[in-house]
């Protein structure tokens, strides 16, 4: 098990990552480091950017509204994860930030919002994901920052699968699975690369359920015997594929 430093801060930069260099922060990263963490000249803090691993630096010409950075000794080299894709109906404000930064906490790679016929949040802030998928991996030691897709039809989204060449496996959370045992579902899955789908709250239609059990490569699970908010069933599915196929049986 990898031991992280939680003591230091640890801040996200959107810039590559080297040994000697200096970088100069953004108003967004100056205005956290200076004014909201109130560090000073000579503090230092780990930096990383989700592709070259995570960073010793030291806060130098640190002012209200400028500061620059020194890149020194590289404290872990960049790891990877579970090739995992969660894609999901999305959620009203509150409860989408929790969402997305459980799923960046759980190792997911890809996040793709899918908008099915009952979904209720039609209007999805980007930005605002990002920030969340950010603030968690900054948080919690995480190296990878999961990329965001714009948000798809469910329909074209299960098109463009039948029409790859190697898509990932699917795994749909449904409560009209026939199989209630989760575990036992995805006890019969060769562990790779896998898309998980969870839906609206209402559920899926009788389409959508059609659509997706015609697809290659399915898995259709039920998440026991209660009914969970969309929010808590993201949680408990990256959980139990994490524990069942993914990178925690390693």
């Amino acid at each position: 098990m990898p031991v992280h430093d939680f003591r230091s801060q640890r801040l996200f930069l959107d810039t590559p990552l080297a040994r000697g260099l200096m970088i100069e922060l953004d108003a967004s990263a100056v205005n956290y480091v200076v004014n909201v963490l109130r560090m000073k000249a000579g503090a230092r803090l780990l930096v990383f950017n989700g592709r070259d691993g995570e960073w010793e630096a030291e806060l130098v010409n640190a002012a209200r509204r400028q500061a620059e950075i020194s890149i020194g000794e590289q404290t872990r080299a960049q790891t990877g994860g579970p090739a995992l894709t969660y894609a999901f109906a999305p959620l009203k404000r509150a409860r989408l930030d929790y969402m997305v930064q459980k799923a960046t906490e759980l190792g997911v790679q890809n996040l793709t919002p899918v908008l099915t016929d009952r979904t209720v949040a039609d209007r999805i802030k980007l930005d605002r994901m990002r920030a969340n998928v950010i603030e968690a991996a900054e948080q919690c030691g995480i190296l990878r920052v999961p990329e965001i897709s714009e948000p798809v039809r469910l329909s074209h989204w299960l098109a463009a699968r039948t029409s790859s060449e190697r898509p990932p496996r699917l795994i749909v959370c449904d409560e009209s699975a026939p199989i209630a045992d989760p575990v036992a579902a995805l006890s019969e899955v060769t562990p790779g690369p896998s898309a998980v789908l969870i839906g609206p709250e209402g559920g899926f239609s009788d389409a959508e359920r059609s659509a997706f059990r015609a697809v290659p490569d399915v898995v259709v699970l039920s998440l026991g015997p209660r009914i969970m908010r969309a929010d808590t069933a993201a949680v408990a599915a990256l959980t139990l594929v994490n524990a069942v196929i993914g990178d925690w049986r390693e």
